[in-house]
């Protein structure tokens, strides 16, 4: 990294539970995972930052994508760990099971995608280094990666540096993850939502891929 934090040390990125996480995924969850105040914010935020009629990369997928339904976009694939939960994702036009933790290559061809997204997954990766440099693999040159959390999380399956950080040092974890990755622009870091707005925080942290 650029710049050492304080965050990180032998065991960040263990967890509470170590066993497979097919097996914690198994059961399909039918749910979002905040609330509709900060889904509705996180689809405003990307309502003119993703390109009209691209073809986006919805990583870490679920149940419901984030995207805001009144743009129209060439194709959405959802990669995640539950087949039916993506499988009921009215977002996505196609979608791969794939377990990132066990393996962060992506079975995906190169350069297929103009944006991605990862929306309230990220504390779960152990090898977020080595997810990001795949990804700028299937991301398009200048192509853009906005990574969306809140502070809310399934606590024996985070890493542990993400559940000992503020929120603000979330936000630099992930900008030195995709810092260390080099292979993206540096990283912008915002505060959509703020914690005492009675809703769920929202915090993005955007970088585009190197050209």
């Amino acid at each position: 990294m650029h710049k050492q934090s304080t965050l990180l040390g032998p065991h960040s990125f263990r967890r509470q539970d170590e066993s497979d996480d097919a097996r914690f995924y198994e059961m399909p969850r039918l749910l979002i995972h905040v609330d509709e105040p900060a889904s509705r914010a996180l689809a405003a935020y990307l309502d003119g930052r993703l390109p009209a009629e691209g073809d986006i990369l919805d990583l870490m997928s679920a149940y419901r994508s984030h995207l805001p339904e009144e743009l129209s976009l060439n194709s959405v694939t959802g990669l995640g760990m539950n087949k039916e939960e993506l499988s009921k994702n009215i977002q996505l036009t196609s979608y791969v099971v794939h377990n990132l933790n066990q393996n962060p290559v992506m079975p995906i061809h190169d350069k297929l995608f103009d944006a991605c997204t990862l929306s309230f997954f990220f504390q779960y990766l152990t090898q977020p280094v080595a997810v990001l440099r795949d990804l700028a693999r299937l991301v398009k040159p200048g192509g853009a990666c906005h990574i969306a959390f809140s502070n809310l999380l399934f606590p024996t399956k985070a890493v542990f540096c993400w559940q000992t950080a503020t929120d603000f040092q979330r936000a630099e974890l992930v900008a030195l993850c995709l810092d260390e990755s080099g292979l993206y622009e540096t990283p912008s870091a915002l505060q959509v939502v703020a914690p005492d707005k009675g809703c769920d925080p929202l915090y993005l942290v955007s970088a585009r891929r190197k050209y």
